[in-house]
C-alpha cells in the first residue's frame, strides 16, 4: 500500500511519514516542488534507520495519482483551499485525510474558522459532497509524531460523514500504537480542531510543567446489571 502525504515536507506530514513507515507503510510525500519532496524523503530515511516502508518524494498530484486509498493533508492553512482544488480532479474515491486546522495568523492559541465552520468542512465543500473527507489528527505535537523512540502521547480523535471509511482510518491510525475513537460527522471537526488551540495555548505556558500535550480519553470500563 502507498499513502500519499500532501505538505509532507512540514514538520506535522515529516512526522507523520515516519509514524507510517515505521508501521510498514509505503509513503508518498507530496509537496509542490518534487526536487524538494525528494530531498526530504531521501533525508527521513538517511537518519531513521529501521523503517520497514519506504519514503518517496513526488508532487502533489503526482503523490495523490499514486496513492491507493489514503491521501492525507497537512499543508498550513493558508494553503488549504488551493491544495484542494489542485488535487479535486484527481482524488476520485480516495480518501482524504484532513489533519489542518486554522489557527489565527500570528496568533495560534486562538481559532480563525472558515465559513465552511472547519478545515475538515472546508475540504467537503471544495471536493464535493460525495467526497470521502476524514478529519484527524488535528491535535498531535508534530514533535510527538517525529519522535520514533516513544509513542504517540494521545488519543486521536476522528470524524467523517462516511462511517465505515472514518472507521477504516481508525485502523489505520491504530497500526501507529495509539488508540483512534470515532467521534461523528464532519462538521464535529469544529470541536476537535478548536481543541489544538487550547492544546498550544497550554504548552507554550510558563505555569505548567510539561509540553506537547495531546487529549487522553479516560474512561470505566462498562459492568453488567
Amino acid at each position: 500500500m502507498e499513502i500519499a502525504i500532501l505538505g509532507g515536507t512540514g514538520p506535522q506530514g515529516s512526522g507523520l511519514a515516519l509514524r507510517l513507515a515505521k508501521a510498514g507503510k509505503n509513503v508518498i510525500i507530496g509537496s509542490r516542488s518534487a526536487e524538494r519532496a525528494a530531498d526530504i524523503a531521501r533525508k527521513l530515511e538517511a537518519d531513521h534507520r529501521g523503517l520497514t516502508g519506504k519514503i518517496f518524494g513526488e508532487d502533489n498530484i503526482s503523490a495523490v495519482k499514486r496513492a491507493h486509498e489514503f491521501v492525507f493533508l497537512a499543508v498550513p492553512f493558508s494553503g488549504h483551499a488551493a491544495t484542494l482544488t489542485e488535487i479535486s480532479p484527481y482524488i476520485g474515491d480516495k480518501c482524504l485525510i484532513d489533519l489542518v486546522v486554522p489557527l489565527a495568523q500570528g496568533n495560534p492559541r486562538q481559532m480563525d474558522m472558515p465559513p465552511e465552520g472547519s478545515a475538515t468542512e472546508q475540504a467537503l465543500a471544495i471536493l464535493g459532497p460525495d467526497a470521502t473527507v476524514v478529519g484527524a489528527l488535528h491535535n498531535v505535537s508534530a514533535t510527538v509524531l517525529a519522535d520514533l523512540d516513544h509513542g504517540i502521547n494521545c488519543d486521536i480523535l476522528v470524524c467523517g460523514n462516511k462511517l465505515a471509511e472514518s472507521k477504516k482510518v481508525c485502523e489505520l491510525i491504530r497500526e501507529f500504537g495509539t488508540e483512534a475513537y470515532y467521534c461523528g460527522p464532519a462538521e464535529n471537526a469544529r470541536c476537535i480542531e478548536s481543541l489544538t488551540s487550547i492544546l498550544i495555548r497550554l504548552n507554550i505556558s510558563k505555569a505548567v510543567p510539561f509540553s506537547h500535550a495531546g487529549i487522553r480519553i479516560s474512561h470505566r470500563e462498562k459492568h453488567g446489571d
